[in-house]
């Protein structure tokens, strides 16, 4: 079967995957004229952008009602940078609904801003998945956060029933059949240090170092 996120696909296949940042107004129009856009990943940055959920919803469903990719995708990949920071277990877990309810829209993963310590990123990783999934228990993952009731829109979104969102949306590569791509931003010096340790947590696949912070 082929895969929902077309990211995942490309990256299974050795290609590279390429991404654009939406910077326009998030609506259900701006949704379909985006969705026959050239890049495989749309970036949706909220860490310093008005956390405008509702106009992500309608977002999604305009690009879905904008028909499939060139690919053959019914959307391209969505990734959403969250209004919170991965800096400490503290900050992610206290913020878990976030990432709830963004994932209730239909997206397919996050770029986490200001990753810090390796078990914040783990708590990360939990809060995306349902409690179902035990893969990755043995690698010292807690039980996932998710629970039932937010994969009805989600899989209306992605073209698939609930029973079958429940069973994917999980971060690939922990689970292999898992449609979830999950990213981090490392912006400051303790990210660094722990860059090594937080890049080989089970469930995070992507790691890209962010200059202005660093700067700074």
């Amino acid at each position: 079967m082929p895969r929902i996120n077309k990211s995942i696909e490309l990256m299974e296949l050795g290609e590279p995957a390429y991404v654009t940042m939406v910077m326009n107004e998030l609506t259900y129009d701006s949704g379909r004229e985006w969705a026959k856009t050239w890049a495989d990943i749309i970036w949706v940055d909220f860490e310093y952008n008005i956390y405008d959920i509702v106009g992500l919803a309608k977002f999604m469903h305009g690009l879905k009602d904008g028909g499939l990719t060139a690919s053959g995708h019914v959307t391209p990949t969505v990734l959403v940078s969250p209004p919170s920071h991965c800096r400490n277990p503290e900050e992610v877990y206290g913020n878990g609904w976030q990432i709830r309810a963004l994932l209730m829209t239909g997206i397919h993963g996050f770029i986490y801003p200001q990753a810090q310590e390796p078990e914040a990123v783990k708590a990360y990783v939990t809060t995306t998945r349902f409690t179902s999934q035990t893969i990755g228990r043995d690698q010292g993952l807690p039980e996932g956060f998710r629970g039932h009731g937010g994969e009805k829109v989600a899989s209306e979104i992605l073209g698939i029933s609930p029973a079958e969102y429940t069973d994917k949306a999980d971060p690939w590569l922990l689970n292999p059949e898992g449609e979830l791509l999950l990213g981090l931003k490392i912006e400051d010096q303790e990210g660094v240090a722990n860059a090594d340790v937080i890049a080989s947590i089970p469930g995070i696949h992507l790691v890209t170092a962010v200059m202005g912070d660093m700067v700074m």
